[in-house]
């Protein structure tokens, strides 16, 4: 299962976080994750959204520059080397993490963690053959 993030692209100048998430919540889009990345010109807001296709409409309607894209969210148990025990799965499969990052759901007390791999398909194989459970988009 995969979840499809939406990247947001941004003027690097105040406010226009606050500019997105007033749209979403207009449009009743709550956001399950979100994370930015930034330049000294512009900024990458890669969301997680409960209604991808609508908060991308609502977006776009409102003039921002989008894309979608396929990531993993997945199960990390909350306790020292959770993580860890993802990552060595994917290094000693030859998966390339190309970023990742936490959600602020939980979920029966494990964390959700977003990556976003070179070769999802990959990832996913690798995920299932060790008995990691992925989430969908309709799981937030």
């Amino acid at each position: 299962m995969t979840i499809n993030q939406i990247s947001v692209f941004l003027e690097n100048k105040s406010g226009r976080i606050a500019e997105v998430t007033k749209v979403l919540a207009e449009a009743g889009i709550n956001l399950r994750a979100m994370t930015i990345a930034d330049t000294a010109d512009f900024g990458i807001l890669r969301i997680i959204a409960n209604n991808y296709q609508k908060a991308r409409e609502v977006l776009e309607a409102n003039n921002f520059t989008t894309r979608v894209t396929r990531v993993l969210g997945i199960e990390v148990a909350d306790e020292p080397g959770g993580l860890y025990k993802i990552m060595s799965l994917f290094k000693e499969n030859g998966v390339n993490i190309e970023y990742l990052y936490a959600t602020l759901e939980q979920k029966d007390g494990k964390s959700i963690v977003i990556f976003k791999v070179a070769n999802v398909e990959q990832g996913l194989k690798i995920a299932r053959e060790n008995s990691l459970v992925t989430i969908s988009g309709d799981d937030f």
